[in-house]
């Protein structure tokens, strides 16, 4: 994320937002209060209302076929940050991954999200920071997987598991204390920033999840109806 944002207050007016828009080459800005919340977001589409129609009224189906088509005269009349933004703002914390990002700004249609801590915002991710992530380099993949995923996630010894990375494709080899660790080493390798592909050949020395169900189905059988 950048965490150099430019934001507006909720009574800066539409045109100063414009410059700033196109001054800092942005396709939207926060808006903020006093106390660093974020209230909404402006983007360029917000804006494009203003050019949507004229403020004028136009009588009879006319008019109700310009309100379905642009949105309500509000926004077309909006003359500050607050009349003209989206809110509540789509917003994403500051510990997200890159995956749950993508998919946010893929299913909700965004270029960008606020990132926000405890209430405030912290900085912006936008879809130019994520596409840049994925141009990571196979040793800045390979030191976050062996640094972050194995030995401060996992708590795996990296020396117990071989990590080869080719163009972003990773193989995993060696063997881990269980199957469940298995199964987490390759979910949270296919979320590393840059990572394309994962084929695991992990091996565990304990099913544990077969152990986890049998004793379910043998605590249930045990219980008696009455």
């Amino acid at each position: 994320m950048s965490r150099d944002v430019v934001t507006v207050s909720p009574g800066t007016s539409l045109k100063d937002v414009a410059q700033l828009l196109v001054r800092h080459r942005i396709a939207g800005i926060p808006v903020c209060d006093p106390d660093g919340h974020v209230v909404g977001v402006v983007s360029e589409a917000d804006i494009l209302w203003k050019e949507a129609r004229p403020p004028e009224k136009h009588p009879g189906l006319l008019d109700r076929v310009l309100d379905a088509a642009y949105g309500d005269e509000e926004r077309v009349t909006a003359e500050t940050a607050a009349d003209a933004m989206t809110a509540p703002a789509l917003t994403i914390a500051p510990v997200a991954t890159v995956d749950e990002a993508a998919r946010l700004m893929i299913e909700r249609s965004v270029n960008r999200l606020p990132v926000v801590e405890d209430g405030r915002l912290v900085g912006i991710v936008a879809r130019a920071d994520l596409v840049r992530a994925f141009t990571r380099s196979d040793d800045e993949i390979l030191k976050e997987i062996e640094e972050d995923v194995l030995l401060r996630t996992l708590w795996v010894d990296p020396d117990d598991v071989s990590v080869m990375v080719q163009n972003g494709k990773v193989s995993l080899g060696g063997r881990v204390e269980n199957r469940t660790t298995a199964q987490l080493a390759e979910a949270y390798v296919r979320r590393v920033p840059g990572v394309v592909s994962v084929e695991s050949d992990l091996s565990y020395e304990v099913d544990d999840r077969s152990r986890h169900a049998l004793a379910t189905t043998s605590y249930s059988d045990s219980l008696t109806v009455y």
